[in-house]
């Protein structure tokens, strides 16, 4: 018989949260000060689901690249929700109605908009559950919340699903401008030490107005808005897509695919006890809509699962799972080839071939080794909730068509390169 969760007592008596002083200040690196606004939003915070955050790196293995991106989903977190809370004072000194209750409901939904996210954030979504992004894993946790604590997170379900009147409130939270990209954008660019992704997001957050229901940007902003994109267009190609942090992630990635393989062929492994139900499960979507336990079991899932596991399989019995979990324990990477054109089929099978003959693989494998791919980049899409100039006479124009420099840097075009991974010491 399996034991509830241990956290599972908790959530049926919320005054376990319960503490006299929840008016509390935060000290962080980007922003000083944060302020905890009420004491509803410092019971979400102190909620177990939440603290989790804590334990999730916000770049997965960007820190095998760039040493001190070691900050985490629960940092970034609390950093949108300054933001946000930045953004809903200066809409509200231009006349912008946002009722308390809605305010209440914005930050509760930029606090909780990556609650969805498993171990490694991006780099090992749907890895360990089929079918499911982080997005509507974040839409069953805040339900799930919300019933927790009676209702009261209403308005905050209602932004985030795109469901409540005011449709500007949604774009706070999620858009080409919202509060997550913006605190991301600072984070991540001073955790890094990248500086090209520095933005000024103050001076962003107080350009915003709204126009008949939507969020834009007014013009005198338009440089900002032009530095925010090309910075975010930058990360990617130095940060998020950079050829190394790439070839960690598909490595952690393969590790987990065979440990999966094993596991649904009966082989047996350590693992915590929540890792090893998901790895021996393979729950999907359909598994979290019907029984409400699984989300409770992800719930428990965070990076020192799978890293201590990780750890335990250097020495496994299977050498292909043995092999790959020394490499990424010790950061023996992937070699990694980008390029702007697709790579030459002779040159890619060729690389193939001797990987299978120096590695002892058949074609079933040898995947795990090899992969050949294509990554795309595009800052901006301006045929999906576009970024709006509002000018002094009240004319919108599209950010793509107000910039001589975004036109020149060709902004909405997406960028696209190939990668080939295989193994360092493959000579070819």
């Amino acid at each position: 018989m399996c034991r509830q969760p241990s956290f599972y007592i908790s959530l049926t008596n919320r005054n376990d949260l319960f503490t006299s002083n929840k008016l509390k200040i935060i000290n962080d690196p980007v922003y000083g000060i944060i302020t905890i606004p009420n004491p509803l939003v410092f019971d979400v915070i102190e909620h177990p689901w939440f603290q989790r955050l804590r334990r999730i790196k916000q770049l997965g293995l960007t820190n095998y690249t760039y040493p001190s991106a070691q900050h985490t989903r629960f940092q970034h977190a609390l950093g949108s929700m300054h933001l946000m809370m930045q953004a809903i004072a200066v809409l509200r000194s231009k006349g912008i109605e946002i009722t308390e209750q809605e305010a209440e409901g914005l930050t509760i939904a930029i606090l909780l908009h990556d609650i969805g996210h498993g171990p490694y954030s991006h780099s090992l979504e749907q890895t360990l559950v089929r079918d499911l992004p982080h997005e509507e894993l974040s839409e069953l946790f805040i339900a799930a919340l919300n019933r927790f604590f009676n209702g009261s997170l209403d308005t905050a379900q209602a932004i985030f699903n795109n469901n409540y009147p005011k449709l500007f409130l949604h774009q706070l939270v999620s858009s080409q401008l919202d509060m997550d990209r913006l605190d991301y954008l600072a984070r991540d660019s001073f955790f890094t030490g990248v500086a090209e992704g520095v933005i000024g997001y103050d001076r962003i957050i107080k350009m915003l107005t709204v126009h008949e229901d939507e969020l834009v940007v007014e013009g005198k902003g338009i440089y900002s808005i032009e530095k925010f994109l090309i910075s975010r267009r930058l990360m990617y190609w130095q940060v998020y897509l950079h050829k190394t942090v790439i070839a960690a992630d598909q490595l952690l990635v393969n590790v987990l695919k065979r440990a999966k393989y094993l596991a649904e062929g009966g082989i047996d492994m350590f693992a915590t006890p929540v890792l090893k139900r998901f790895l021996f499960s393979n729950p999907s979507k359909t598994d979290f809509e019907s029984n409400p336990l699984w989300l409770e079991y992800f719930a428990q899932l965070d990076d020192f699962d799978i890293f201590s596991a990780i750890k335990a399989w250097c020495s496994h019995s299977d050498q292909i799972l043995s092999n790959l979990s020394a490499n990424l324990v010790n950061r023996k990477l992937f070699r990694v080839e980008m390029q702007s054109e697709p790579f030459d089929p002779v040159y890619v099978e060729a690389i193939r071939q001797q990987t299978m003959r120096q590695y002892g693989l058949n074609e079933t494998d040898i995947h795990y080794y090899f992969t050949c791919e294509r990554v795309e980049n595009k800052a901006y899409n301006p045929l999906h909730d576009r970024i709006m100039i509002k000018w002094k006479s009240n004319e919108l124009t599209d950010i793509s068509r107000a910039s001589e420099q975004l036109n020149k840097a060709t902004m909405p075009t997406t960028v696209s390169k190939y990668l080939l991974y295989y193994p360092k010491d493959i000579n070819h």
